[in-house]
């Protein structure tokens, strides 16, 4: 059979998922939800009340009220109970009515929906599972070794509501290795990763398109000569990005969070965020303020995604070439986080490698950038741009 006789390859996708991923999910920094109010999170497919009482610990519960159905998170925290503003009742951070005040007692079948929560690294996470059952021991999110330290800024966090798209779209980056070049603009000079138990890791090298193309600088924006990453997803939602910059002035070390949480099946929160080593010798004011650049950098990668994530269709059977990467079994691995956990596969988990050689790929794409900017160049002066 000839090119000219191969049938047309049809797009096949299947029914958005009817469950949420089971696993760890970052809700947001943690003191956004220590101001004494409650607060309403849409996760999940419901309504949530967030909420810190006098003992200071944060409690994630359904925010519609077992009684009539009040609206918990426009009610009142008093003392450690999230109060309805419809008719009083009381309810703990363990689901529990604890008081009615206008009543005798409290009817002892007085329980609502929690969520288990914890409190890591200024972050909030929240337990989803849809078993019901607790997290076990060994899911865990690794700390932040650059947390906490005098060395490193504070958090740098930004958040938007992603409509319209199903979250697998950005778990589909990790070993999307030619987007980084189309869409943000980089050379990835060395791309591989790795699958194994509930952990993605992509390892990446690259450069910017400055290094074919230098740009003008930017004031309080040292000049980067390329990077190194190690970014992997800790369960279905939260990757943490060790990253160093390589300036002449020295390595810059970052922590970028990549997180989100479904707020449907076709609509996600996308949060993310950055700590950044100080530069030896700067004020720390100087150095958030780096941060905050680095930071508004990130931001304008993910707005870049969004518009294709936006504009794309889904797709299960997508055609690829050997360049694009270990996308099925990406996909295979995620599946694991929206099956029963006695139904996870072995194929699911198991370690699985794939690097992908950058070679070519760097060559065409230098030789490309190198031919605009020899045409921009040739518009600018009014020369007849070369043929390519």
């Amino acid at each position: 059979m000839s090119d000219h006789d191969a049938p047309v390859r049809e797009i096949t996708a299947q029914a958005l998922p009817t469950r949420f991923a089971r696993g760890w999910h970052c809700l947001g920094l943690e003191r956004t939800f220590r101001d004494g109010k409650p607060h309403q999170i849409n996760a999940f497919g419901r309504k949530l009340v967030v909420f810190a009482g006098q003992d200071e610990k944060i409690n994630v519960l359904d925010a519609y009220c077992r009684h009539m159905g009040g609206d918990l998170s426009q009610g009142t925290v008093k003392g450690n109970e999230i109060a309805c503003p419809f008719h009083d009742w009381r309810w703990g951070g363990d689901g529990r009515c604890k008081n009615i005040p206008y009543a005798r007692r409290v009817p002892p079948i007085a329980r609502t929906a929690t969520w288990p929560t914890m409190v890591q690294d200024g972050l909030l996470f929240v337990w989803n599972d849809p078993e019901g059952n607790p997290p076990p021991a060994d899911v865990t999110i690794p700390r932040i070794a650059g947390y906490g330290d005098p060395e490193y800024t504070d958090w740098i966090w930004y958040s938007t509501t992603i409509e319209g798209v199903n979250c697998r779209e950005v778990i589909d980056n990790v070993v999307d290795m030619a987007h980084f070049f189309y869409i943000h603009l980089a050379f990835p000079t060395y791309f591989k990763t790795i699958f194994e138990g509930h952990t993605a890791t992509q390892y990446m090298t690259g450069v910017g398109r400055e290094d074919v193309a230098p740009r003008k600088p930017v004031p309080g924006v040292p000049v980067s000569r390329g990077n190194t990453s190690v970014a992997a997803y800790h369960g279905p939602s939260f990757m943490i990005d060790d990253l160093v910059y390589h300036y002449d002035e020295a390595d810059l070390p970052i922590v970028l969070i990549n997180c989100h949480y479904p707020i449907d099946a076709n609509s996600f929160e996308l949060q993310y965020g950055v700590i950044v080593k100080k530069f030896p010798g700067r004020e720390d004011a100087e150095s958030t303020a780096l941060a905050r650049k680095i930071g508004d950098f990130v931001r304008l990668g993910f707005e870049q995604d969004v518009v294709i994530w936006k504009n794309k269709t889904r797709i299960d059977n997508p055609l690829l070439c050997e360049e694009d990467g270990p996308v099925y079994q990406l996909r295979r691995w995620y599946e694991q986080f929206y099956v029963d956990a006695a139904d996870v596969r072995p194929e699911m988990t198991n370690r699985f490698e794939f690097e992908i050689d950058t070679t070519a790929p760097n060559v065409k794409w230098r030789a490309e950038v190198q031919d605009n900017i020899a045409r921009r160049d040739a518009r600018v002066d009014g020369r007849a741009p070369t043929p390519s």
